[in-house]
């Protein structure tokens, strides 16, 4: 299925604590992922589907963006929430995320139809994080080529990603940003680098 969201999920490389108010009680859960629009966070609160909850987080180090947000799903401790936001913090959202994607500690993983082939585009950090969507959309979705051209980190778990991708589905590798690029000609350099990791 190709990524079709109005608004991109971010992923992150160590998830950011949330606090969370909800019904009188207060606790902390980890943030799956986020987008403009709400996350997905798991805790051990009550949250009840349909009700408000306070939700209080910072993104490594940007300012504190407290906000309402509905939950509207819940699988165990994982809860999906939509933020009930005005402007202001819109703004603090969006700049959060931007700079959590150029600090390359958050990511976004999409696929996109272009030209015939599906390409994935990763953009900010290039980490195992990554690794189940990747691998969902290499096993399921189908994957032609990948553009990494924004990518502003990548660590071992990413290369032996595209690794992977390359050596045992045939996956080109794309654009390219500076940072992936000299990160991938080292991976290469190494003896048996065939994606057999």
């Amino acid at each position: 299925m190709l990524d079709q969201r109005r608004h991109q999920r971010i992923r992150f490389s160590v998830p950011p604590l949330v606090r969370i108010g909800h019904g009188g009680a207060i606790g902390e859960g980890w943030i799956e992922n986020l987008s403009v629009s709400g996350l997905m966070a798991r805790t051990n609160l009550a949250l009840e589907v349909g009700h408000t909850a306070g939700c209080e987080f910072s993104l490594f180090g940007s300012p504190i963006i407290d906000v309402p947000a509905m939950v509207v799903s819940r699988v165990g401790d994982l809860f999906g929430a939509r933020f009930q936001t005005g402007p202001i913090n819109q703004v603090l959202i969006d700049d959060a995320i931007n700079a959590a994607l150029a600090s390359g500690q958050a990511s976004i993983l999409a696929v996109r139809e272009l030209a015939g082939r599906r390409v994935m585009r990763i953009s900010g950090g290039l980490n195992g994080a990554l690794r189940n969507d990747f691998m969902h959309a290499l096993t399921r979705v189908g994957v032609d080529e990948i553009d990494l051209e924004a990518v502003t980190a990548v660590d071992q778990s990413g290369l032996a990603l595209c690794l992977v991708a390359t050596g045992r589905h045939g996956v080109v590798i794309g654009a390219q940003s500076e940072c992936f690029a000299g990160a991938w000609k080292l991976a290469l350099a190494i003896p048996g680098a065939t994606g057999n990791i």
